[in-house]
This record gives structure tokens, C-alpha cells and sequence, in this order.
């Protein structure tokens, strides 16, 4: 495994990969795995995912400071570089790229690229800025690695959602790829944040999967179900939990992040919705999400 530090490095390692690695007059498929760091369990997911379709896997481990606002978390976002890299070699990562603040920012940005309408909602509304920081510095690996295929977890459904949009709209040769959700065996989805939960705050985040769980029930077992409903119960049974403090709580057509109307019956859609959740434990912001096609789900059989 290579790790690299430098954007002229990284080009370099990518391109001997790549010419070692070709068989038959074909390119070796190179795959990027776009990470913050502090990795985990749901981060080697898209790493094994990545190398069963990609020749050569890299990753990236930057803590992007613009996609942080000025009250977030940058400077104690966690960071463990040891930690980081004996995962990724353990799956045999091929290349880590971990580039300095310096070498991706060395002089103020002047050109951010801006995905409308997709960021105007969810954590696009409560986190201004956000994603346009998320999609500048993507679009910045996209031309350093210039990878065929990119690897991202559905959990950041919304991010997966603009970088998709972004990669159709600018016609990028690459394909983007969603990971599934990786949880605990308890229900929490795994994030780098939720070292940040004590004791109690973890216990009563499972109430974020739990609401998801149900709601998914509830829509097979009353077809009637509006969005409406859907997302007064989800406020009911977030709300169970003594210290759970809700930014958004919705249903939405997925990808296109269109809120539904009230008395909009869920079972209609044809598509796939997106049940999202962004809820508050102490200072401890964690995401969640359900996404599924409401009228290919079974429905409950009543009995005479």
C-alpha cells in the first residue's frame, strides 16, 4: 500500500497503477473511496465494494475545512492516522491519498462548483455552504485521481443524491456508486460522529433507526398512509427519547428531493422515496435514512 501526500504524487502512483495493472489493451478500472477520515467498519464496506470491480482502489482521507460551516466541528472532527491506515491496508487499499489543507486550498478558492435544487433542502437548508463545499473538493479528486468508478455511503443519501446530479450535469466519464447503510448490531448507523455520544446519548440515538423501522411497517400495513402522517409519526416517536432535539424530519421522492404533500398517499409513488432524519443528542448532530419503493412493498393480508 502507497501512501501519498502530495497531488503531483498521487497523479504519479495512480499512472504507474494503472500501465502495470492493463491487461489485453484494456485500462485497469481505478476506484476512489472519498473518505474524512476516522474510519470504520462502514468506510472497509465501500473499500471491499470498490475492489470487486475496481483494479486498482484508492482512497482519499482529507477533512474538508470547506464543507464546514463557522460553528461546526472541523478542528476536533476526529483523526486517528495510524488507525486510518491499518484498516485501509487490511483491505488492501492500493493507494491513500492524504493530502494537506495547503495542497488542496493553497490559496483562497475562488471557484466553487454549485449543484441547485438538490441542496436546497434537508441538510443543504440547515447547513448553508455545505454541499457546495462537499462538491467543489469532489470534483477536485475527480481530476486528481481521475478514477472510473467512486464509491460513497447511502447513509450521506443527500450527498450521493448532488454528487450523482453533479457527475451527470458536467459529464464526467465516471461512475458513482451507493453503498449500503452499515449499522451496529443494535440499529445505530455506523459514523465517524458517534464517538462524540456518551453513554446515554448513544442509547437513545437508536431511536433513529427504530422510527425508520416503523415507518416502513407501518406503510405495509396501512396503504392509506399519507405523507403527512408519516411524518407526524416520525416527530411522535422521535420524540420518545428525552433529549433528542429534531432538525428535519421527512419524506421526500428520491433522487429528486421533492417534499411530498401532506395528503399525498405515500403508496401512490411509483419511485423511491427517502425517509430522512437529522436529529440533535447533546451537541452530537447524527443522520439517518430509509430509502425504499412504497408501492413494491407487500401488503399485509387481511383475513376473514
Amino acid at each position: 500500500m502507497k501512501v501519498v501526500r502530495s497531488i503531483a504524487e498521487v497523479r504519479q502512483q495512480v499512472k504507474q497503477l494503472r500501465q502495470q495493472r492493463s491487461q489485453g489493451g484494456g485500462d485497469a478500472v481505478v476506484g476512489l473511496v472519498p473518505t474524512m477520515g476516522f474510519l470504520h467498519d462502514g468506510h472497509a464496506s465501500l473499500m471491499r465494494r470498490a475492489k470487486q470491480t475496481s483494479d486498482i482502489v484508492v482512497i482519499s482521507i482529507f477533512v474538508n475545512p470547506i464543507q464546514f460551516g463557522p460553528n461546526e466541528d472541523f478542528e476536533r472532527y476526529p483523526r486517528d492516522e495510524q488507525r486510518d491506515l491499518a484498516l485501509a491496508e487490511r483491505e488492501g487499499v492500493d493507494v491513500v491519498f492524504m493530502p494537506t489543507v495547503e495542497d488542496m486550498y493553497p490559496a483562497p478558492t475562488k471557484t466553487h462548483v454549485t449543484v441547485a435544487e438538490l441542496t436546497d433542502t434537508l441538510c443543504g437548508a440547515s447547513r448553508p455552504g455545505h454541499f457546495d463545499g462537499v462538491s467543489t473538493v469532489v470534483t477536485k479528486l475527480f481530476n486528481i485521481v481521475k478514477p472510473d468508478e467512486a464509491f460513497f455511503g447511502a447513509k450521506d443519501a443527500q450527498q450521493v443524491a448532488v454528487i450523482k446530479q453533479m457527475v451527470i450535469d458536467l459529464n464526467m466519464d465516471i461512475n458513482v456508486v451507493a453503498c449500503p447503510i452499515v449499522r451496529e448490531v443494535d440499529g445505530l448507523a455506523l459514523s465517524s460522529r458517534n464517538v462524540y455520544l456518551s453513554a446515554e446519548e448513544r442509547e437513545q440515538a437508536l431511536v433513529l433507526s427504530r422510527s425508520l423501522e416503523m415507518i416502513k411497517q407501518r406503510v405495509i400495513e396501512q396503504p392509506e398512509l399519507t405523507a403527512g402522517d408519516i411524518r407526524s409519526m416520525l416527530r411522535s416517536e422521535i420524540g420518545t427519547s428525552s433529549i433528542a432535539i429534531i432538525d428535519y424530519a421527512e419524506i421526500m421522492t428520491f433522487p429528486q428531493l421533492e417534499a411530498m404533500e401532506d395528503r399525498a398517499v405515500v403508496r401512490d409513488v411509483a419511485g423511491e422515496v427517502i425517509v430522512a432524519l437529522a436529529v440533535k443528542f447533546g451537541k452530537t448532530r447524527l443522520i439517518d435514512n430509509a430509502i425504499f419503493s412504497p408501492s413494491t412493498l407487500p401488503q399485509t393480508v387481511v383475513h376473514a
